[in-house]
């Protein structure tokens, strides 16, 4: 095997070995690319190794092996130096840096926020006008963003501020078009569920992020980008940090590694850190509606799911885009990395992809989901811990699987996540054995711990698996712990432990469901419809047990085959 090393102390003019390294990872490829790639390693010895760009591998990166050394960081982040401090806070000139995330020596800092509008606020057609003067002093308005949380229960809105102005008396605040726009023809609803009604476009944001003005709690930043340029990043620090001793990182690409068409790659124990996504503090916002997927104009529809009940949804959506990208590639494997400090959607396998495995990988401190399997063949995801993802887009999912064939969602542990654990879209043939979701929901409404929805298949031969699955604590209101829903076909969902949510399962939806088979499950409270279950239902042999220490025994051999295997649970040490 032709051995490859890359050090962040090293030199480009070096030849690549141990003793001698090359300084970037770049470079590393080019070589491993002269050298033939079959069977090449590249070898990440300990450090962080900042990346300029995108590290992009193509068809002639076939055959290479990624490894870490040590402990190894892909980073694409830039660190903030040349502090000045002014009244308890500290303050960084940043050209034209444009980010939407901070980490002070490895810890994520928040955007500063207030949690609503002050005084009486109202919303006009073109914004807010409220009788308070506070928002006259924001001190940057133009970087200001609202956030609409439960526009519908399950979607959560990021709009930006245009213009604030005023008097002694009153503030107008003009949102940013086309958002906001946009959010009011989309955002209509008649629902008949508690605390609905009617609803017409957005309400009142229930918060409001990143004016210059609200930076009062300790480990919160604002980034001031009223002088073109000339940006300003100011951050109140925490008690003992020191400007000359704490290291502050802002993640800068969007990408830090894409593989496309390469076969027979692998990616093992790195962690990859310090990337953002910047389009929501773009003047179309982030119209987020269910999931990954975001509106970005176009058509709007209206649906009906009941007598008088309706909703708009987008004609068509976008999705989150994914710091870490596989396309259209065969035989990789993405073993024991860590996945942190993210401001999209972490990894994505997508383009065809075939025969991927993620195993032993850890994702947390991520703006958006964890692992998105689109449009694939054979992948395998296996004895993952994903968890506190979906920082920012509050309707990530930990994994989702869509218009693939043949996936498996093995033995991994999904918990503390805003939305759903794991969630699959129309498929054919996936599975779904053996994982552990808990703490699920904490942020929106209207999904599970376990969400499936569309035609799985065309036969039970080749439709959906849902089994030996342990779901509990789905803690939002208006929840399913276990979900099939909207024309969900081709289901065999058995043997599976559903506990404490608002609804074990639900089984009256709209496209109603088709060769369902709900079998040998065990739940503490009998599912919404269980006495009368649809006619494309079939219910074998399921049980409900209300006794918390009888559901426990009862449970305890699903219990103890879901989530990480013996030989991953060092993960939840990291």
């Amino acid at each position: 095997m032709n051995e490859l090393y890359v050090s962040p102390s090293g030199d480009d003019a070096w030849p690549g070995t141990r003793e001698r390294p090359v300084a970037t990872l770049a470079h590393a490829r080019d070589l491993a690319r002269g050298a033939g790639t079959a069977g090449a390693a590249v070898n990440l010895l300990a450090g962080t190794h900042r990346l300029a760009e995108t590290l992009r591998l193509t068809e002639a990166d076939s055959g290479v092996t990624y490894r870490a050394v040590g402990e190894a960081v892909v980073s694409g982040g830039r660190r903030i130096t040349g502090w000045r401090e002014r009244d308890g806070v500290w303050l960084a000139e940043v050209g034209d840096l444009d980010t939407r995330q901070l980490h002070v020596d490895g810890r994520r800092a928040e955007r500063a926020s207030i949690d609503a509008v002050p005084g009486n606020a109202t919303r006009t057609d073109t914004g807010y006008v409220t009788d308070s003067t506070a928002p006259q002093s924001w001190g940057n308005p133009g970087d200001v963003e609202f956030v609409l949380r439960g526009v519908y229960p399950w979607t959560e809105a990021r709009l930006g501020v245009a213009a604030v102005e005023g008097d002694g008396h009153s503030t107008t605040i003009t949102m940013a078009q086309p958002a906001f726009g946009w959010a009011i023809e989309l955002y209509n609803s008649v629902v008949p569920w508690e605390g609905g009604g009617e609803s017409y476009g957005p309400g009142l944001p229930t918060r409001v992020e990143n004016g210059a003005g609200f930076l009062t709690e300790p480990g919160t930043f604002v980034l001031d980008r009223s002088r073109p340029g000339r940006h300003v990043l100011r951050y109140r620090p925490r008690p003992g940090e020191d400007p000359g001793r704490t290291e502050v990182v802002a993640p800068v690409l969007e990408e830090l590694v894409t593989v496309t068409g390469a076969r027979d790659v692998a990616f093992l124990g790195i962690t990859f850190a310090d990337a953002t996504w910047t389009r929501p503090s773009r003047p179309e916002g982030f119209l987020h509606y269910h999931g990954t997927g975001y509106y970005d104009g176009g058509p709007i529809e209206k649906v009906s799911f009941a007598e008088g009940a309706w909703v708009t949804v987008p004609g068509e959506s976008l999705t989150i885009p994914a710091n870490v990208v596989f396309e259209g590639t065969e035989r990789v494997a993405i073993e024991g990395c860590r996945f942190t400090r993210l401001g999209a959607t972490a990894l994505r396998i997508s383009g065809d992809s075939a025969e991927v495995l993620v195993r032993g990988n850890v994702f947390e401190n991520v703006c958006g989901g964890g692992i998105s399997i689109g449009g694939s063949r054979g992948v395998t995801v296996e004895n993952n811990w994903i968890h506190d993802i979906g920082l920012e887009y509050s309707g990530s999912p930990g994994i989702a699987v869509t218009a693939s064939e043949g996936s498996t969602v093995a033995h991994n542990q999904v918990n503390d996540v805003p939305h759903c654990g794991i969630v699959l879209g129309p498929g054919k043939s996936t599975r779904v054995l053996r994982n552990l979701t808990f703490n699920t929901l904490k942020v929106l409404a209207d999904g599970g711990g376990i969400y499936l929805s569309g035609p799985q298949g065309d036969s039970h031969d080749n439709g959906a698996t849902i089994l030996g699955n342990v779901v509990r604590d789905t803690l939002t209101p208006y929840n399913f712990g276990l979900y099939t829903d909207y024309g969900a076909a081709w289901v065999t969902v058995e043997g599976n432990a559903v506990q404490r949510a608002d609804n074990t399962a639900t089984l009256q939806v709209w496209p109603p469901l088709e060769n369902v088979v709900l079998r040998g499950n065990l739940w503490d409270a009998d599912p919404v419809g269980w006495d009368d279950p649809p006619e494309g239902v079939t219910l074998e042999d399921n049980a409900t047990v209300a006794d918390e220490e009888d559901f426990a025994a009862r449970t305890a051999g699903i219990a103890a085959r879901a989530g990480l295997e013996p030989g991953y649970a060092h993960l939840l040490g990291r």
